[in-house]
């Protein structure tokens, strides 16, 4: 599976998570301990668009990754991830692209736009009652990027945990969320 294929079904998987949040689960508790549901919605569509707009225009984002969330949370999310799966289709991931953490190979850029989009769908279905597996070639393949990109120096800058321990029939997405120092 080629990395644009990846990313359009880890935001097919993850329009269909935001899609089932309620009104009433805004204020639920989430992994990520220092956001609630609403916070990680507006985080996870910011950094999708974020994304979307530096691969479009060649120039890294000008706001912080945050969107101001509306009422049909699945139209938005899904407005944010076709304009960024558009981006990258167009663009292509060969060559350098800055999504704001400095100039990087493209493939390195889609990688992290494939893994905090994977990641939070699973916080998000967490937080809210709704599965959050991944398909299982999907989750191999993120898990995969992430040994690749997740060092113990990047994880202390992107707020990664250490990695949990899980048993040795753990499906694919719960050692991705495990490796990523969430307890499955």
């Amino acid at each position: 599976m080629d990395l644009v294929s990846a990313l359009a079904q880890t935001f097919d998987h993850t329009h269909r998570i935001v899609g089932g949040v309620s009104a009433e689960q805004m204020t639920n508790t989430t992994p990520c301990s220092d956001w609630n549901v609403q916070a990680l919605l507006s985080h996870t569509i910011g950094v999708i668009s974020n994304i979307g707009m530096a691969v479009a225009t060649g120039q890294p984002p000008s706001a912080p990754p945050s969107a101001v969330l509306t009422k049909d949370l699945g139209a938005q999310f899904r407005a944010a991830a076709d304009a960024t799966l558009a981006a990258w289709t167009a663009a292509g991931i060969d060559g350098d692209t800055n999504i704001g953490a400095g100039p990087m190979p493209r493939q390195a850029a889609i990688g992290i736009n494939l893994l905090d989009t994977a990641t939070h769908s699973w916080d998000i279905a967490r937080a809210t009652g709704q599965p959050g597996e991944l398909p299982a070639e999907l989750a191999q393949m993120i898990l995969g990027i992430c040994r690749s990109i997740v060092t113990d120096e990047i994880r202390g800058f992107a707020g990664f945990a250490p990695a949990v321990p899980v048993a040795a029939d753990a499906s694919p997405t719960q050692q991705l969320v495990a490796f990523l120092g969430r307890q499955p």
